[in-house]
Formats: C-alpha cells, sequence, structure tokens
C-alpha cells in the first residue's frame, strides 16, 4: 500500500494546491484529479476565461515527472501540431515516421483547448490515443505515457460523427464564471503561490489501478445504480455500457483513494458529471442524488403546516369571542373609561383590566382539556420523525467527515438541507407549544356544561 494514494492528508493538500485560488472550482478540481487517478479523462464544458487551461497545468504538477502538452485546435490545427513533424531520415527509408518526442504521444497530462474543432484526421488518431493510450507511429503501435487528457470547449458537440470523440471524456464538467457571492474575493485575489505538494509517484499510480479492482461494491450501491439507469431512461439520457463500467472504475478509485475497502452511495455524488450527456442534464441528476440516494432534500411537512395554522386560526377566534349574553362588562367598561376622561391613573387601569377580563368568553373544563389534547395529539405524531432525523444529521457528518473527493460546497449543501428539514419541524413544534399554552390560558368556569369542542381543520394526511 502506498502511502501517496492512502494518506488522506497528502491527497487533501494535493487538492488544496490545484484549488488555491480557483474561486468556485472545489468540484471540478476533484473531479480532474480523480479522474486522472483513475486514468480517464476530463471535459471541462465553458466560456473563455473560466480557468480551464490553469486547471490542466496545475494538474500536471500533482504528478512525478510528468510530462505536459497543451494546443488550441482549430479546423486549420495539422497533425503535426499534436504528433510531431514527419522524420526526414525515415522518410528517405521508405517510412513514414513521426519526430513524437515532446508532443502529445509523449505527453502524461495534456490540455487541447476547444476540442472538437479539429477535423477528421486528428480526431480519429485521438480516439485511439485516448482510449488505448497507444499511437499508431508509422507501422509500429508505441504505448504513451498517457495518464488524462484535459478537454475545454465552449459548448458540447450536435454532429453525431463527434459523438464517439465525447464520449472519451468520461468526466464531463460544466464550469462558469464565479457567482456575484465570490466576485469580491475575484477581484482582490492573492496570487502568491502556494507550498508545494509532494507529487504523485508513477509506481504509486500504477498501484491505485491494480488495487481498486479488489473494492468491494455493495448491494445498496448496486441498487442505486439500478434505479439510476431506469431514471436516465425516463430522462431519455443514454448510457453506454462502457459507460457504466467506466463509472464503476471511478468510484472504486474514489473509494481506494480514501482509504476504504468499498464503494459507499456518498460516492454516488460522482454520477451526473459522467452521466449527463448534456451540461443542463447536470442539475437533474444532482438533485437526484440529493433526494433518492443522500436523503437530504429539503422537507416542509405540509400538513404539520395546515394543522399549526387551524390551531392558530381557532385561537384567535376563541380568544376574540365576547362573553354570553346577559353580561354588561362592555357597557361598564366604556361608562369607566368615559368617567376617568384622559385622566390615566393606576385605579382606572385596574378596573378596566378587570372588566376586559369578564368581557372575554369562559369556557368549560372539559373544552379546554379537549383542546390541549387535539394538540398533544398532533405534537405527538409530529415528534415521532425527529430523532431519526437527528440520528441521520449526525452520521451523515460522520459519514462526511475526512471525505476528500466530494466537494466541501457539496456537503455544506446535504448537512444544510437536513438542518434545514429538522429546523423546520422544531420551528412548527415551537408554534403548536405557543398554541397549546394560549389553549391552556383560556379562562375557565367550572359551572358551564361539559360540551367537546370541534376544530375546523384542513386535511391534514400526509
Amino acid at each position: 500500500m502506498n502511502a501517496a494514494l492512502h494518506d488522506r492528508a497528502h491527497l487533501a493538500a494535493l487538492v488544496a494546491q490545484l484549488e488555491a485560488g480557483l474561486l468556485e472550482r472545489d468540484t471540478a478540481v476533484r473531479l480532474a484529479l480523480l479522474a486522472a487517478l483513475a486514468g480517464e479523462h476530463v471535459l471541462l464544458i465553458g466560456p473563455p476565461g473560466t480557468a480551464k487551461s490553469e486547471l490542466a497545468r496545475r494538474l500536471h504538477r500533482a504528478f512525478a515527472g510528468a510530462r505536459y502538452f497543451e494546443r488550441l485546435l482549430t479546423r486549420f490545427s495539422t497533425p503535426e501540431e499534436l504528433f510531431g513533424p514527419l522524420s526526414l531520415k525515415a522518410l528517405e527509408h521508405d517510412r513514414y515516421e513521426r519526430l513524437v518526442d515532446g508532443y502529445l504521444p509523449t505527453a502524461s497530462i495534456a490540455f487541447l483547448d476547444e476540442v472538437f474543432k479539429a477535423n477528421s484526421a486528428i480526431l480519429n488518431a485521438l480516439l485511439t490515443l485516448l482510449n488505448e493510450r497507444e499511437f499508431d507511429n508509422g507501422s509500429a503501435r508505441v504505448r504513451t505515457p498517457l495518464i488524462s487528457v484535459v478537454g475545454a470547449t465552449n459548448e458540447v458537440p450536435a454532429e453525431e460523427a463527434l459523438m464517439a470523440f465525447y464520449d472519451r471524456f468520461l468526466v464531463r464538467v460544466p464550469v462558469a464564471g464565479v457567482s456575484d457571492a465570490s466576485f469580491a474575493a475575484l477581484l482582490t485575489l492573492d496570487t502568491r503561490a502556494q507550498a508545494p505538494a509532494a507529487p504523485i509517484a508513477p509506481e504509486a499510480l500504477r498501484e491505485a489501478l491494480v488495487q481498486r479492482d479488489r473494492v468491494a461494491l455493495p448491494d445498496e450501491v448496486l441498487a442505486a445504480l439500478g434505479t439510476l439507469r431506469g431514471f436516465c431512461a425516463a430522462q431519455g439520457i443514454g448510457v453506454s455500457d462502457r459507460g457504466w463500467r467506466q463509472l464503476v472504475g471511478l468510484l472504486r478509485s474514489a473509494a481506494y483513494t480514501e482509504g476504504r475497502d468499498a464503494v459507499d452511495a456518498l460516492d454516488l455524488w460522482l454520477l451526473p458529471y459522467v452521466v449527463a450527456a448534456q451540461p443542463a442534464q447536470v442539475a437533474v441528476l444532482h438533485d437526484w442524488f440529493v433526494a433518492e440516494v443522500a436523503q437530504a432534500a429539503p422537507q416542509d411537512a405540509p400538513w404539520l403546516t395546515r394543522a399549526v395554522e387551524a390551531f392558530e386560526k381557532q385561537l384567535e377566534i376563541e380568544l376574540s369571542m365576547p362573553a354570553e349574553d346577559g353580561d354588561d362588562s362592555a357597557g361598564k367598561l366604556a361608562l369607566a373609561r368615559s368617567i376617568g376622561g384622559a385622566k390615566d391613573d393606576g385605579m382606572l387601569r385596574i378596573v378596566s383590566a378587570a372588566l376586559e377580563d369578564r368581557m372575554r368568553r369562559r369556557w368549560s373544563p372539559v373544552h379546554v382539556a379537549a383542546r390541549l389534547a387535539q394538540v398533544d395529539e398532533v405534537a405527538a405524531r409530529a415528534a415521532q420523525p425527529l430523532a431519526g432525523l437527528r440520528s441521520a444529521l449526525v452520521a451523515l457528518e460522520h459519514a462526511l467527515a475526512g471525505r476528500v473527493w466530494l466537494p466541501p460546497s457539496l456537503a455544506a449543501t446535504l448537512l444544510g438541507q437536513r438542518r434545514q428539514t429538522l429546523a423546520t419541524l422544531e420551528a412548527l413544534l415551537a408554534r403548536l407549544a405557543g398554541v397549546r399554552e394560549g389553549f391552556a390560558a383560556l379562562p375557565v368556569d367550572d359551572a358551564l356544561a361539559p360540551a367537546e369542542p370541534w376544530l375546523s381543520m384542513p386535511n391534514t394526511g400526509q
């Protein structure tokens, strides 16, 4: 076991080195490094000026001895620009060979900007290079040291002929300019170099690719992937058999490099960036993961909200109801105020308060007890999931602790939405407790005939 790929502190340092100064790029950074460790290629989809090339340049520094190659492709690009010029000496001996040193066939990390604008001659040669890590140089097919290619594009290609090449990029990440919340930080960005982390040795990378196949794929993960396949079919998202297999390899790489012997449900956060065929589908799949896998979609308990509102309305009605007919407290209160005039002495306040209290409707003890029982029944039902929700939040906090790959922004979302659900339920229960206090404080007349109250409430069934 090589410490470089099992020391989470070391991997976290590499991630921090890649991420330093790249605002709102926690997802792209982690996906790029993880894809490289899994031997996969990454496509960054977004407008110019969003740090796509900078991320690729930093990525190559995460690997010891890695050679880097970068090229902007256009429809006028020639194979010589990527694969090297023809060897004149070889031509003298009737051999069609290229001088590849310093070009893509000798690179470990490569960045190809506007990758889909290349012509068919280049794209066909790239297909073999990306998929097989081999390059046809004359009559010989040679092995290349390629770890990962980072491609960049402004938009997903629409031509059917390009889809095979598009499919070679297993991980596809939409990127955009920074949000308004990070704009001030962008303008005041500290661009000083960060302390470098030790790069990953080639032997550690090779070992990781071998050992990851020993990582277990539990039944719950297989079941989730099966459910996802059905969801994708319903959404019109097609995933090839090769794509599913590569996805499993990526999941296993994530678990292995975090020192785990099995994939778990939280590793499935990677799904949107592999399964989505279009950038717009990433959000749909992300929401599916949050709701169906992480069980962290916010819940607002509409039945309880309706019940609390109904009780609050009923309490308001009962507090505002006048005394029974025949009680002249209202007239006495008006007379006391008229006699007092503008003078507001202590005695007048005492008299007024006493008369106002007499003006309030009196209720039988049976009525009040029944109201309290109604509130208690709803409160008991609403409080049932509280312990489970609190336990689930603690379990999620524990599961997220020490994660290297799951982006902090996503972790904050998952925890925040679990906490929001808890806070919503607790706030409604607090309102219900306030209503209970209100019913308990209703004026009581023991002489009144007992009568069971009824409550006009909307349907509160879940």
